[in-house]
């Protein structure tokens, strides 16, 4: 088929509509969260059966999985700029699918760490999805997809430690991984049928070392999409140094590990209502106004966990309240975040998507898997960490904005003509 008609043939397929297509991102988004969350509750039983020495680190569990998530992001976004978003996405979840069952068909825990990695380098396929986001909307609409997506996305943390309990409860935690894989074999056939690749044959870049090394250095060389990509690595993490303690913090703090889910499912609710209202009124007031607010009121809110700790008083009730609100604001805050560090590399989004997945997902589970080995029981270790995380984001949000927060900034629509011309600097096949 030539050029012409390849491009006549993508333009006329029919897409799906947009509801359609959210929830389909969102719930290739899913799959990342499900490997994750539906594990918490199995974490201590697991490291009973497979005799793990020290209690701490069944949370590598979790840092194994963001490792090879962070990784394996290099590949597929690298891939989806050169062959399509569509074959992409589907071979990384036919992986991800055989890699969730050989997770749990392990009888070694080192085994496991060694499949979970693998794991998350096949789940990392996903983050594609980004890139056909990238490839449809700009600016505040792109903003209000992805927060769309993240409400969708945030409905699985909600969902999944209750599901991993009650799988507990019939089968051993080895189903848990099966059902992950069940999960994502739903996916796999729902993009099968019904979605259409995004990004036009012209736009595909040649992966010469020439045209990759000019892509990354578009991607590096942009102090906006950098400086907003560390700021979400360290939110990010502290995300993940949540994720990995909860388990302990309610069983040896709180010594109520049998309402774990339950609360984890009303932090996840109020990070999904934070992003649905980010989703309604980004487009009015901006992605700057919202986000910076978001993380200063962030900020003050760890700030005070911070001393309600400290000073021995942290209660189930208060650490619930301060984590609930926190992670509205983190929610709030990183929507936008994502949104203006893809906005200037539009040109390049799958490498972009990649490369900035691979510093959010590594370098968060380094940030995540630091503050974790500082559990001491108690909670001043993650509400310290949570609060240190937020400073630093502070200060890589005013380095992309030249010391100034709220200001507004307009950008031209990246998509089109403008994306292609920006491309032809860097190879476009």
């Amino acid at each position: 088929m030539s050029m012409k008609r390849e491009v006549a043939a993508v333009a006329a397929a029919p897409r799906m509509g947009f509801a359609e297509l959210v929830t389909l991102i969102a719930a290739m988004m899913a799959t990342q969260a499900i490997a994750i969350d539906a594990m918490l509750p199995a974490f201590p039983i697991i490291a009973d059966a497979l005799h793990v020495p020290n209690e701490n680190q069944v949370q590598w569990i979790l840092t194994f999985y963001m490792s090879g998530l962070g990784c394996g992001q290099l590949f597929w976004g690298m891939m989806s700029d050169r062959f399509g978003r569509r074959p992409v996405l589907l071979g990384g979840l036919g992986l991800y699918v055989v890699a969730a069952l050989l997770c749990g068909v392990t009888n070694s825990f080192h085994v496991l760490l060694a499949w979970r990695f693998i794991h998350g380098l096949a789940a990392a396929s996903v983050t594609v999805s980004r890139s056909v986001i990238r490839d449809l909307y700009s600016g505040r609409h792109m903003a209000r997809v992805m927060s769309l997506t993240f409400v969708v996305f945030l409905m699985v943390p909600v969902l999944a430690p209750s599901l991993g309990q009650l799988i507990l409860l019939a089968a051993p935690w080895r189903a848990i991984f099966i059902a992950c894989s069940v999960f994502a074999s739903i996916v796999w056939l729902w993009a099968l049928l019904r979605l259409k690749e995004t990004l036009h044959p012209e736009y595909r870049l040649t992966l010469t070392r020439s045209h990759v090394a000019g892509a990354i250095r578009l991607v590096l060389g942009n102090r906006t999409s950098l400086c907003y990509t560390l700021a979400l690595t360290v939110m990010f993490g502290s995300i993940l140094a949540y994720v990995g303690m909860v388990a302990q913090i309610f069983s040896d703090v709180f010594h109520r590990a049998a309402l774990m889910p339950i609360m984890f499912a009303l932090c996840a609710v109020t990070m999904g209502l934070a992003a649905y209202m980010n989703s309604r009124i980004v487009e009015r007031l901006g992605m700057r106004l919202i986000s910076h607010t978001a993380l200063l009121f962030f900020i003050g809110i760890t700030t005070l966990h911070v001393v309600v700790a400290a000073l021995g008083w942290e209660q189930l009730w208060t650490f619930v309240a301060f984590q609930a609100v926190s992670m509205a604001f983190f929610s709030l805050s990183v929507s936008n975040f994502g949104a203006m560090a893809m906005e200037p590399i539009g040109a390049v989004a799958g490498i972009g998507a990649s490369l900035q997945g691979f510093v959010q997902s590594f370098g968060g589970a380094l940030v995540g898997a630091a503050i974790g080995r500082l559990f001491n029981g108690t909670t001043v270790p993650l509400a310290a960490g949570t609060l240190s995380c937020g400073l630093v984001a502070l200060v890589f949000v005013l380095l992309a904005e030249k010391g100034r927060l709220f200001k507004r900034h307009h950008v031209a629509s990246a998509t089109g003509a403008a994306d292609g011309a920006a491309a032809q600097g860097i190879g476009i096949h």
